[in-house]
């Protein structure tokens, strides 16, 4: 099926579906985006950000990549922050990864990887730096889960350490920054208690990761 048929049968089902309920609605949508939320979460197939906050399109203006990492030589990353941060005016940040992470089991699970290990060595400098805490665990799910948080709240701190967010909070907007994670297991979101919406708070999310 060179065209995925069914994929567009599907697209237009859902457009169809969107105008009866609300016949402005794309109109409305192609005039202006103008998110509350930037959400940066991981590309895994069963983390979509609008669904998971019941948001429509529009309302959530959204970067993925594997393991939901922020680093300061990715810049697609850093332009969709700043692009976030300074043309869209978002309020909130969301650094968003989940439980069962397939970037971050694979980080640790001593095998090559390929190109991709580049990638992987980021969260492996979050386990060297959190050994203390992590080796007390058992390998298993309870470990690799605890390494998933460690994970977005260093993303989290990451985040916060840009010029764009540095900048803005200079010139006093209102700009929070959060750390979530997800259940795939009962699609449900946690809060990890790392929100920062100034400076000074920024150091004390440094004092926990």
């Amino acid at each position: 099926m060179r065209t995925l048929k069914t994929l567009f049968d599907r697209n237009s089902r859902w457009a169809a579906a969107i105008k009866e309920r609300d016949p402005d609605f794309f109109l409305r949508l192609s005039n202006q985006q103008a998110p509350e939320y930037l959400w940066i979460g991981c590309s895994d197939s069963r983390v979509p950000a609008t669904e998971i906050v019941d948001l429509l399109p529009g309302e959530i203006f959204v970067h993925r990549n594997i393991a939901n990492l922020v680093v300061h030589s990715d810049l697609n990353c850093l332009s969709v922050i700043q692009f976030a941060v300074e043309a869209l005016k978002v309020k909130h940040i969301i650094v968003c990864g989940h439980y069962g992470c397939g970037g971050v089991r694979a980080a640790v699970d001593k095998e090559s990887h390929g190109l991709m290990d580049n990638w992987l060595q980021y969260i492996r400098d979050i386990y060297r730096h959190h050994s203390a805490l992590l080796d007390t665990h058992p390998d298993g799910p309870a470990k690799l889960n605890l390494l998933c948080e460690l994970n977005v709240m260093e993303q989290v701190w990451n985040v916060c350490r840009t010029s764009f967010v540095q900048s803005a909070w200079d010139r006093g907007a209102e700009l929070n920054v959060h750390g979530w994670i997800y259940d795939v297991g009962d699609g449900i979101l946690k809060d990890l208690d790392v929100t920062v919406t100034n400076h000074a708070e920024s150091m004390s999310i440094r004092r926990k990761v």
